[in-house]
């Protein structure tokens, strides 16, 4: 790696174009800061990066709550490619390639199918026409989305994402198109929504498949037309996106039960990708875990990667990511072997006996790291609980067990609460 490259933060809750480092930059609460990162946590000068000789470091600036660099607390490190940056519960990963780490894993593949598509990536991504991605949870649609708009003419503009199983019926119409005040209880201000948010950019409407069938006519007109029309409002709005859709449900047989359109069906998948399973794309098994490994700073012995390569991976990427992220959170700075298998896999428990060799000084360390993945999920979903106990690989109780033992209230990461 050569330290003299342009590096750049790319921002986890935010997803937009990567922010240049210059030769030195602030992260915290003070509007004066490179990078405002406003939480309780955060103080006015939290941290600062630097250009050195060797390359760039992150100094924390003696900060209560501390500056996590790959789920370590730390006083001063150096960067490399892919480290990921937790302040205050907002992540950022640090990259020379123009995006993060996370957007190239899974983007190349020893499949031959899979493969040939993948070559096609950037060829759709010059277009304008819509894409509709289906395929099985936790198989890199939202990757392939990122990937798609980072490589597009747009991607100067946002990203805006909106997961339409995440809201209610009641809410998506506004969350799509905005509302004006007093449309509604609750309405005391004018909203933009997610089609004026992601002007001159791209939107990804993430699970399709759950959008009410009334609302489908309109994001139809909307997408046709190109103009929305806010709740409340008797104007129109001209709208200039792309639209970029994925679903992990079956849409030819929710049209055949009258759940939805055919029309917007075919108005999406003007151009469709399909990635595969995990479990049909075993050649890059290895290439996966060792991405997210280097990542997490987390080592396999060989006995433990051909015990996981026999697991059905029902959750396809996003489980074999959260393994990898369980492994370090339960078993920091230790070589992963066939024991600890069955623990990473099933996060909803693990067994203590395996920790047993843990010093009680760094039981608070794994119970922080547990905290921020939480903080990191809820976040990212908008305070959605069932979807961050999916992503986080474990039943939803145990996540309510987990919010009251660190007294986390996920209504405080809903917009709309």
């Amino acid at each position: 790696m050569n330290h003299t490259h342009k590096a750049f933060l790319f921002s986890h809750r935010h997803p937009k174009l990567p922010i240049g480092i210059p030769e030195f930059m602030l992260l915290g609460k003070d509007p004066a800061c490179s990078i405002i990162v406003d939480s309780e946590q955060v103080a006015d000068r939290h941290c600062k990066i630097e250009r050195r000789n060797q390359g760039y470091s992150i100094i924390d600036l003696r900060t209560p709550a501390g500056t996590f660099v790959n789920s370590t607390k730390i006083a001063e490190a150096f960067l490399q490619e892919g480290d990921e940056i937790c302040v205050g519960g907002n992540y950022f990963t640090f990259t020379f390639n123009g995006y993060g780490q996370d957007q190239q894993i899974g983007l190349k593949s020893k499949n031959m199918v899979w493969s040939q598509q993948l070559s096609t990536l950037k060829n759709i991504a010059q277009t304008q026409f819509p894409v509709l991605i289906l395929g099985p949870s936790g198989t890199g649609k939202e990757v392939l989305s990122e990937a798609i708009h980072n490589n597009s003419p747009r991607a100067h503009g946002p990203l805006i994402k909106v997961n339409c199983s995440a809201l209610t019926e009641t809410l998506v119409e506004s969350e799509l198109f905005g509302h004006i005040k007093g449309s509604f209880t609750g309405a005391i201000a004018d909203r933009k929504g997610a089609f004026e948010a992601a002007r001159g950019g791209t939107l990804f409407l993430d699970e399709i498949g759950d959008l009410p069938l009334g609302l489908q006519a309109k994001l139809l007109r909307a997408i046709e037309n190109e103009e929305i029309r806010p709740v409340g409002s008797d104007r129109s709005v001209k709208t200039d996106l792309r639209i970029l859709a994925a679903t992990h449900q079956n849409l030819r047989s929710k049209i055949q039960a009258g759940e939805f359109r055919t029309d917007l069906y075919f108005r999406l998948g003007v151009i469709t990708i399909t990635p595969p399973a995990l479990t049909a794309r075993m050649e890059d098994f290895e290439d996966l875990l060792y991405g997210f490994a280097k990542k997490m700073r987390v080592r396999f012995s060989f006995g433990a990667i051909q015990k996981m390569k026999k697991h059905s991976w029902p959750g396809n990427i996003r489980e074999l990511r959260n393994s990898v992220a369980r492994a370090s959170a339960y078993f920091p700075k230790t070589s992963i072997e066939e024991a600890h298998v069955d623990s990473i896999i099933d996060g909803s428990s693990y067994d203590p006996a395996l920790i047993a060799g843990i010093s009680s000084g760094q039981l608070p360390v794994i119970k922080e790291i547990e905290k921020q993945m939480i903080l990191k999920r809820l976040a990212a979903n908008n305070g959605n609980q069932r979807q961050t106990a999916n992503d986080l690989g474990i039943p939803k109780s145990t996540l309510h067990d987990r919010l009251r033992a660190y007294n986390i209230d996920a209504r405080q990461f809903n917009e709309n609460a």
